[in-house]
């Protein structure tokens, strides 16, 4: 459809060189283009026409022109080729990806590896990186993503994957928040407080119940939608949120958080999934080792007793 747009004016500077004409030197810019032959350009043309059932460019004196069809053809049908090729482009799998597409966990997107992605840059150089931050996963074999992060028990369906961490969940709120209230110093304490949830209350009775609370548990507070909500919230002095060490570990260095009480709960781990098909490609094996090296070297929390188990 290009060769249509370049056909206003062209013959008229090259039609001395083709010996078949203004129309033919049109033909023989596509055919050198395309690597075929001015004769199959010419004919494709010429189909095209009589199957729209009008004249899509004109030869004249000064040359070859497309007429009024013509360009509206030319620009509706290749604003829907550019289309058609970005998409392909998108989608297209590559056994030498300079492209990585990264779906990962809200919290651990935002509070971990986005203050992390300079050190990332710097570590593998020459790749574009492209991060969703969801809770959903991805369909491997539609190209949605390359590499799923996830927070979760064991992986399954047709996938490989390691468990880069199953770290410690604990409560945490601000100093702000600790000064304005009465100290917590047991579980009873912690359970009557304005606890802050994410979607449902769900996951702080597991805490409760993991962390040998032995009565009925009546939680109140906030439902939020994400755990990096959350812990904006207890950074913020809303109350008390559950965190991982790795989505807390930043705010208590700096003092935004404190941990409260001493506890050692596990609930699932973070995982690093991707395809079966693609899962030794060399882009995909260097941040695996990347997010496994990062992992172990950052500070704050307590470190995780079972990292970086291989999975199936």
């Amino acid at each position: 459809m290009c060769h249509l747009q370049e056909a206003d004016g062209f013959a008229r500077d090259n039609a001395g060189g083709c010996p078949k004409g203004r129309k033919g030197a049109f033909c023989c810019r596509a055919a050198d283009d395309l690597n075929l032959s001015h004769t199959v350009i010419s004919r494709h043309v010429r189909n095209l026409e009589a199957w729209l059932g009008t004249r899509l460019v004109d030869a004249g004196p000064r040359g070859i022109r497309l007429t009024a069809e013509g360009r509206i053809f030319a620009e509706t049908v290749g604003i829907a080729f550019d289309l058609i090729a970005k998409s392909t482009a998108e989608l297209r799998p590559a056994v030498n990806r300079t492209v990585l597409r990264i779906w990962c966990v809200p919290g651990l997107a935002t509070r971990w590896l986005t203050p992390r992605f300079n050190q990332l840059q710097l570590a593998l150089p020459g790749i574009d990186f492209v991060m969703r931050a969801t809770d959903l996963e991805p369909d491997f074999t539609r190209y949605e993503a390359d590499v799923d992060i996830r927070y979760s028990d064991e992986p399954r369906g047709n996938v490989r994957w390691i468990l880069l961490e199953r770290p410690r969940m604990f409560p945490v709120t601000s100093p702000e928040w600790i000064s304005r209230n009465a100290p917590i110093r047991t579980l009873d304490d912690l359970v009557c407080q304005p606890l802050i949830h994410e979607e449902s209350r769900d996951q702080w009775r597991q805490w409760f119940h993991k962390a040998g609370f032995e009565h009925e548990v009546v939680l109140n507070g906030p439902r939020l939608w994400s755990a990096n909500l959350t812990v904006d919230a207890a950074v913020a002095g809303q109350g008390i949120a559950l965190a991982t060490r790795l989505i807390a570990a930043d705010d208590l260095r700096a003092g935004r958080l404190v941990e409260l009480l001493e506890t050692d709960v596990r609930l699932g781990g973070y995982y690093f999934v991707g395809s079966r098909e693609r899962w030794n490609e060399v882009t995909l094996a260097r941040f695996r080792a990347w997010m496994q090296q990062s992992i172990a070297e950052t500070i704050g929390g307590h470190s995780s007793d079972e990292t970086s188990k291989p999975g199936r």
